[in-house]
């Protein structure tokens, strides 16, 4: 685990996070919590709650019980305008970038820069900071890419995927969470994506990851944290876990006890 993660207070806590969905019980009493410059991969079987916890951590759902902490305060999201507005950023599968437009137009979509003086009177954009500051940014996370002018419907799928990424590391101050970022990529598109998660982590950012594929979550995660039947189960230390207990207690044939929640 990075040095910051241990030597930090958590950035976000949830306590006893429950949501159904008429007899549907999504979620049951789920705790979950993270630090700064951690990454924590959160998986399970379809079905185990993991996309109702994002979701709500995200202003997409509203719990029936359970409290949200974020530095400290006690928030309460009713939408994701509202979590975004306290720094946490989702990058869902479908990425939500629009593809006729070009990398920074992506970048600042919803949060265009407004020119100044005669350019503020007619709406005109400051297409030149927006550029230089999504320059920035990729550099940052050492993402390279032709032009910044090109819409992003020409690029690779592992290059859209790192303009997505980098939108939410521009915003996302307080969290940063990745629905299966490396899904349909190439193994060099897969590579730059866990690169992205480990420059993120490299930037002070905790990263919720959720992936199916372990192997990926193993490679870059501090910790996991297994849902199972809208649980959380176990909250491993990934450094002494290995794939066999982590599928172990995503089929639910091991049940975890106290002493196998190694937080790290």
């Amino acid at each position: 685990m990075s040095v910051t993660a241990v030597a930090s207070e958590p950035v976000l806590v949830a306590k006893g996070i429950s949501k159904n969905f008429g007899r549907i019980q999504a979620l049951v009493d789920v705790d979950f919590e993270i630090r700064p410059g951690e990454v924590v991969g959160l998986v399970g079987d379809n079905g185990a709650g993991k996309s109702t916890l994002i979701k709500i951590l995200s202003g997409a759902l509203i719990p029936e019980s359970g409290e949200i902490w974020l530095r400290g305060e006690r928030v309460s999201f009713h939408s994701p305008a509202e979590a975004r507005a306290k720094g946490i950023e989702t990058v869902y599968q479908d990425l939500a970038l629009a593809p006729h437009l070009t990398i920074e137009e992506n970048i600042f979509l919803g949060r265009e820069i407004i020119g100044r003086g005669i350019k503020r009177i007619t709406g005109h954009l400051d297409k030149k900071t927006m550029i230089e500051r999504s320059k920035e940014i990729l550099e940052q996370l050492h993402v390279r890419v032709r032009s910044m002018r090109v819409p992003v419907a020409e690029l690779s799928g592992g290059q859209r995927q790192a303009v997505a990424v980098a939108r939410a590391a521009a915003w996302g101050e307080s969290l940063i969470i990745l629905d299966e970022p490396t899904n349909h990529l190439g193994v060099e598109e897969v590579e730059m994506v866990l690169n992205l998660i480990r420059r993120l982590r490299e930037r002070g950012l905790p990263v919720i990851f959720i992936s199916h594929t372990l192997p990926h979550v193993l490679e870059v995660t501090d910790r996991i944290d297994v849902m199972f039947l809208g649980r959380k189960v176990v909250s491993l230390k990934t450094s002494e876990t290995h794939l066999d207990e982590v599928v172990s207690y995503i089929t639910g044939s091991r049940v975890a006890d106290t002493s196998h929640n190694r937080k790290g």
